[in-house]
């Protein structure tokens, strides 16, 4: 396995663990738990927001399930290519409201992408690649997935075992965007 630490010089001394993360497009093909993709969502839940409010929202699809094919149809065909063989599909979405005064949060994309980085970097840090990507078609998933209109989608990650060779909430309820 590649480390990018081993190509990646940083500018100032940081923790090798964020020069070794990176996202390669190799995937192993190989199933993953349900259970080994909650433990990254555990990372996100533990993000910091604005007033505690968690405004993200994650949905998926493993690749052995029926919704895999609804996720996978959102997805523009180059990358479509390079997902078929990830274990998993994941949409953030974040609520554009505040929780507490129903007004328009000005930080919920701040927050949700924190939740990102920490589901990202536990990704990783258990061995497996997480990858983010913004080809899809947004007005279609929204409307496949039914998020509301007071949420805003971002950039999905696919997740899945390293191939060998080379070298993605207070609760875990689904809830309806």
């Amino acid at each position: 396995m590649i480390n990018g630490s081993s190509v990646r010089k940083s500018a100032h001394p940081i923790d090798r663990q964020f020069l070794d993360r990176w996202s390669p497009r190799a995937m192993s093909g190989e199933l993953l738990s349900r259970e080994e993709l909650l433990s990254l969502f555990e990372a996100a839940r533990w993000a910091p927001s604005a007033g505690n409010q968690q405004p993200w929202r994650m949905l998926f699809a493993r690749r052995d399930t029926p919704e895999w094919a609804t996720f996978f149809g959102l997805l523009a065909s180059g990358n479509q290519a390079w997902c078929e063989r990830a274990a998993a599909l994941v949409v953030f979405a974040s609520r554009t409201l505040n929780s507490y005064t129903g007004r328009t949060s000005v930080t919920h994309s701040y927050d949700t992408g924190a939740a990102w980085g920490y589901f990202a970097l536990q990704g990783y840090l258990k061995g497996y690649v997480v990858h983010g990507m913004e080809g899809f078609d947004y007005e279609r998933t929204r409307r496949a997935l039914a998020i509301r209109r007071s949420s805003e989608w971002w950039p999905w990650p696919r997740w899945g075992a390293r191939r060998h060779w080379r070298c993605s909430v207070r609760s875990f309820r689904l809830e309806r965007l």
